[in-house]
């Protein structure tokens, strides 16, 4: 299954509002303007995963993990590397980490940026197609990407597709890209680009 030209603007054009929402939420919580930019969504079966985002981040990564329910459902993730998540939570905080690996308070920061980035994007989809969409309460981890995958693997249906979105921060002049990954199953993939051609005929 793969995204058209058509379905891949439209999505980077939703995101882009969800994520402009996201931004505003970060700025009004730091007091600071916070911009995130939409460069590259890309589709890849879940066994496919590890692979792609090998080529893109290091194998150790901090990650922000919620499962989303209703009629479309998944999980969703926010990772960054280490260093970058650290540089992030202390662009936002005025206040240095005691560690790479985030401290209690860096990981406290850390899942209120996850929460804020994931609940843009998925909810974005809910608005779209018309539906709530409910969260569980998110789950921050640093450890290697296969591990983060791996317990999704485990976790679910074995034939689904992730979306993965680079998500740019930029705040203060200074910049930390991050991914976004979206982790559909099939039926819920579906009904997103059901619902994607039905926004574009009626922008169109």
């Amino acid at each position: 299954m793969e995204l058209n030209t058509v379905q891949h603007d439209a999505l980077v054009e939703l995101l882009n509002i969800g994520f402009g929402r996201a931004g505003a939420s970060l700025s009004k919580l730091t007091q600071q303007r916070v911009l995130l930019e939409v460069p590259q969504v890309a589709i890849h079966p879940v066994t496919h995963l590890n692979q792609a985002l090998g080529r893109l981040v290091d194998e150790r990564v901090a990650s922000v993990h919620q499962v989303f329910s209703g009629p479309v459902a998944g999980d969703a993730l926010l990772l960054l590397d280490p260093i970058a998540a650290a540089t992030l939570t202390e662009l936002l905080t005025d206040v240095p980490p005691l560690s790479m690996d985030l401290d209690p308070s860096a990981r406290e920061v850390f899942t209120e940026v996850g929460n804020i980035v994931l609940n843009a994007c998925i909810g974005t989809f809910g608005n779209m197609l018309g539906v709530p969409v409910s969260f569980s309460v998110p789950d921050v981890d640093v450890t290697s990407v296969h591990s983060v995958i791996d317990r999704m693997l485990d976790s679910g249906e074995a034939f689904r597709y992730a979306l993965v979105i680079t998500a740019g921060f930029r705040l203060r002049d200074s910049a930390v890209t991050g991914y976004v990954v979206i982790v559909l199953t099939v039926q819920s993939l579906k009904r997103l680009l059901d619902a994607l051609d039905r926004w574009q005929q009626i922008q169109a």
